[in-house]
């Protein structure tokens, strides 16, 4: 198959974090999450649903030739801790997920690529994220698409052991 059709293969799409589609990748990445790390208060980290909304940031749904595979959010960092440790105009990225039978494709890339436009439309300057150090491929994409590694922030000072953050300029 050539690349154009591949790329036609997929789609990335907004789509509400309160619907069908939503609660079934992120209890698909949660289950995932829960198998790799064990520690108290190494996982499942919120994300409210008003704080994907419009205008505010994104939940995004990535669809393999119909099928949801995957998914990734955006929000703007409100919090005023956050805003002054990391700066007033920074995204965070969340809910990141492929499923293993739809990796190898470029979806997690696709999706990224997405929501890095998303965030330059809302104004940011700046994308912090958090992954974990038991997420082989999670790290390789991060890094590969110009994260560079920061001190844990926030909620993930508490999981530090296993948590790796990153940042990156848009």
């Amino acid at each position: 198959m050539t690349e154009n059709r591949e790329s036609e293969a997929l789609e990335i799409a907004p789509e509400a974090i309160t619907g069908s589609v939503a609660a079934g990748l992120i209890k698909a990445l949660n289950a995932e999450l829960s198998a790799r790390y064990h520690e108290p208060g190494a996982n499942h980290f919120r994300l409210d649903p008003e704080e994907v909304a419009p205008g505010v940031g994104v939940f995004l749904v990535a669809r393999w030739r119909g099928r949801p595979v995957g998914c990734g959010a955006l929000r703007r960092l409100r919090e005023a801790l956050l805003v002054q440790a990391l700066g007033p105009r920074v995204g965070e990225l969340k809910r990141m997920y492929v499923a293993p039978e739809a990796r190898g494709k470029g979806i997690g890339r696709a999706l990224l690529r997405r929501l890095e436009a998303e965030a330059r439309g809302l104004g940011l300057d700046r994308l912090v994220l958090e992954t974990g150090t038991r997420q082989p491929e999670a790290l390789a994409l991060y890094r590969s698409a110009g994260f560079a590694e920061i001190p844990p922030y926030g909620e993930y000072v508490a999981s530090a052991e296993t948590s790796v953050c990153f940042s990156r300029s848009l």
